[in-house]
């Protein structure tokens, strides 16, 4: 019998599952090897007997709580993808706000009509085997785990940062230029495609290390003369959820 596999999303602008579609043709030979039973972009669902279940979005409200408890319930491997769902995401920027300010300003006077909690990652709430990281998550990594987990291989999410990749692709550092950019302290696995097209890495793939930490704290106040604190700023956009768990 082929996989049951399922795809849901919880506080999200769903970019994650889409990405899924937009493999298009690749996604026919997927079709192939396993049973799509619930998709909320593409299906009614069908099957709660989940044998491979991916998670898109943050937990940011009660109900998105109970969901991912009773999604974990049903599905005998669970993946994170995206942001959201990894790192807590954009959502995350609301927390240090406070629940009393961020309500009313989004609701207005029906504030307590709309039951909402501080943003986290889905790993905050249940145990999650695998995590595709990335905003959106990277289609061709999402490509790349099925297939390992269709053959019975070992998945491996890459243990470098996206300096590397920026490196390989002959970029000129946008230290150089002056800008902060978190390419230094992020896991790779993007092909650097934020600087490559000019922009500086926001780290939406999370820290790729505490050692990868370390080493920016020394290398970047030495050549740059910046400091690991004025990198750790912006990892807010994204990571405000790690915040707690730097060293």
């Amino acid at each position: 019998m082929k996989p049951k596999v399922a795809i849901f999303s919880l506080t999200s602008c769903e970019g994650c599952s889409l990405a899924i579609l937009e493999l298009e043709d690749r996604l026919l030979d997927i079709l192939g090897a396993v049973e799509i039973v619930n998709f909320r972009e593409g299906m009614t669902p069908r099957s709660w007997d989940i044998d491979l279940g991916f998670v898109d979005g943050a937990v940011s409200t009660p109900e998105d709580e109970k969901e991912l408890l009773t999604i974990r319930e049903h599905c005998k491997v669970l993946v994170a993808i995206g942001a959201c769902a990894c790192l807590g995401g954009i959502n995350t920027l609301k927390n240090p706000q406070g629940k009393d300010s961020y309500a009313p300003y989004v609701y207005g006077d029906q504030a307590k009509w709309f039951p909402t909690t501080d943003a986290k990652p889905i790993s905050a709430v249940v145990d999650v085997d695998y995590q595709l990281p990335g905003c959106p998550m990277v289609k061709e990594e999402f490509l790349r785990f099925v297939q390992c987990i269709l053959a019975g291989r070992t998945f491996r999410l890459p243990e470098t940062a996206v300096c590397v990749e920026c490196k390989k692709n002959g970029n000129l550092c946008l230290y150089e230029k002056g800008v902060v950019c978190l390419g230094p302290i992020t896991r790779a696995g993007c092909e650097a495609i934020c600087p490559t097209y000019g922009s500086k890495c926001e780290a939406c793939r999370g820290i790729v290390s505490e050692d990868a930490l370390k080493a920016a704290n020394i290398n970047l106040q030495e050549q740059y003369d910046v400091s690991l604190e004025d990198v750790l700023a912006d990892l807010r956009l994204f990571g405000a959820h790690q915040d707690t768990t730097l060293p």
